[in-house]
């Protein structure tokens, strides 16, 4: 047995505490390269349902850039890859999938338009992630006419 048993939970508290939930590396990563394509937008929009990270309120996109480990990617094969607290991770994953799924229905019946990145394709793929967006604001523009 450990000499200080609590140590590890002190330390993980202090790690989990670090954890940011806003200005993330990627959310300012994707903001950057947006606003040097010229597109603005809001950050952090409280006005809508799940608060994206991102909205471009001129076309009604919500964007959303998603942790792969908070949000659940690939779950069903990286559930099964979790070892330790177990009994707190899968449940608490399983409600951040399912309110996601919630955010993006809501949010779609509003009239916008939800796109969610993972880190990982914004920090390989950025110019792609811009791209998709864009893609989105011009289908936003046919529709206006």
């Amino acid at each position: 047995m450990a000499k200080y048993p609590h140590t590890d939970d002190v330390k993980r508290r202090h790690t989990m505490s670090r954890v940011k939930s806003s200005n993330t590396s990627i959310e300012v990563l994707l903001r950057k390269a947006l606003w040097h394509s010229g597109i603005r937008y809001r950050v952090n929009y409280s006005k809508l349902p799940g608060t994206p990270d991102i909205a471009i309120t001129k076309y009604r996109i919500a964007i959303f850039c998603d942790g792969e480990f908070w949000h659940g990617k690939d779950w069903k094969a990286t559930r099964e890859k979790i070892q330790s607290n177990r009994d707190y991770w899968l449940p608490k994953i399983d409600r951040n999938i399912m309110r996601d799924n919630e955010v993006n229905r809501t949010l779609s019946y509003l009239g916008w338009t939800v796109v969610r990145f993972w880190g990982v394709d914004i920090q390989k793929n950025l110019n792609s992630c811009v791209e998709d967006i864009k893609e989105e604001i011009f289908k936003s523009q046919i529709k206006e006419r």
